[in-house]
């Protein structure tokens, strides 16, 4: 059997362990209790601005000339002359000449007409002369006999008649050959620039054959295609609506005003579009910056003015509603009137007011109501911004 001191020992070292362990943890402080943190999701906001806001229609098209002819020989005969300006690219005057048929027959075919012209004058005069005689005669003859009606032979009615239509068939030869030789002249018929030529000196043209083509430079058209949902933004649909044309030139942007003069009224089969068409007045009258025939040019048609509107960026717009922190940086959903879409915003006239905070970051779990806390840094930077502007 175990003595008692082999008992009493470990139980005594085991109580003097328990001793210091209680000892100790009684000397050790309690943690420190902190008050319970709840954390508010972070967002970054920015003012909503309200201002006047145009619904410009963007377009393109290729520039044309309104009037083009194209010079074509009216009388036959050999090209005897051609001007220095009567070449590709040249710039003409109205009236200025451009080329000249060989005018020999021409002259001489007038020669002709005023020749017989003359005859048949002479021989009108005459003739008239003679009705008068016979008037005279015939009153001489009756003047004491029964009245009698005299025939129209005897007074040389039918004879007057007949040097009337030679005098008037000669007029009208002497007008036919004055006119064919003025015909022999090609002329510019409006200050243009010349497209092409197709003839040289020595050529010999035939009523019909081309001398070339010119375009007038008073007036530039571009046919512009809209879409028809589009056409609602413009007022009058686009017509009379003002138009800012630009085009590369010489490696400068360039830009020229025109207007919008009237729609082709019909929706094209293939593109679907509508087609308006703009007018640019003298548009080679700028040495610098002319607006050249051909050129592809990009358009900016004045569309309606809206004075009470805010642009939104299209990807903060869900369902028509727009999230916005309120006075107590709590989120509210707006419902929005939306007018347009396009270039990535959203154009709207009603649902929020100007100094309305719109949140700009993306919510996990979004609800109407919930607290929220805002970044400082979006609102300095905001702040920042909206100064600039009022600078």
């Amino acid at each position: 059997m175990a003595s008692k001191k082999q008992i009493i020992l470990p139980v005594a070292v085991l109580a003097v362990g328990i001793a210091a362990a209680v000892a100790m943890s009684a000397m050790k402080q309690p943690p420190e209790e902190k008050p319970e943190e709840i954390t508010l999701p972070l967002v970054q906001v920015q003012p909503i601005e309200v201002a006047p806001v145009r619904l410009n229609v963007s377009s393109y098209g290729v520039v044309a000339p309104k009037y083009s002819t194209e010079l074509v020989a009216q009388v036959s005969g050999q090209v005897i002359d051609l001007d220095e300006k009567f070449v590709k690219g040249g710039f003409v005057k109205e009236g200025d000449i451009l080329a000249r048929i060989d005018p020999n027959d021409y002259e001489a075919a007038l020669i002709e007409a005023e020749a017989s012209l003359a005859q048949a004058s002479s021989a009108l005069e005459i003739e008239q002369a003679q009705v008068q005689v016979a008037k005279a005669e015939w009153q001489r003859i009756t003047a004491n006999a029964n009245e009698k009606i005299p025939s129209e032979l005897y007074l040389r009615k039918p004879q007057l008649a007949e040097k009337l239509a030679r005098f008037k068939a000669a007029q009208a030869a002497v007008k036919r050959a004055k006119r064919n030789l003025e015909r022999t002249y090609i002329r510019a018929p409006y200050d243009a620039i010349i497209e092409s030529r197709t003839v040289s000196l020595g050529s010999v043209v035939n009523p019909g054959n081309g001398f070339g083509k010119l375009n007038a430079t008073s007036v530039a058209e571009v046919r512009l295609p809209v879409a028809d949902k589009e056409l609602q933004y413009l007022p009058q649909q686009g017509v009379g609506a003002e138009v800012m044309l630009t085009a590369d030139v010489a490696g400068q942007s360039m830009s020229w005003k025109g207007q919008i003069v009237r729609s082709e009224g019909v929706i094209d089969n293939k593109s679907r579009m509508t087609y308006l068409v703009a007018q640019v007045e003298q548009p080679y009258s700028h040495l610098l910056k002319p607006l050249r025939f051909g050129a592809y040019i990009n358009a900016e048609i004045q569309g309606l003015l809206i004075e009470n509107a805010t642009l939104i960026p299209h990807h903060l717009v869900k369902s028509g509603r727009v999230a916005t922190l309120d006075d107590q940086d709590k989120l509210s959903y707006k419902k929005l009137n939306i007018i347009r879409e396009y270039n990535g915003m959203v154009v709207v006239n009603n649902g929020v007011s100007a100094g309305q905070q719109l949140i700009t970051s993306a919510l996990d779990y979004p609800s109407e109501g919930m607290q929220l806390r805002i970044d400082d840094a979006s609102m300095q930077s905001a702040n920042t911004q909206l100064a600039l502007k009022e600078e």
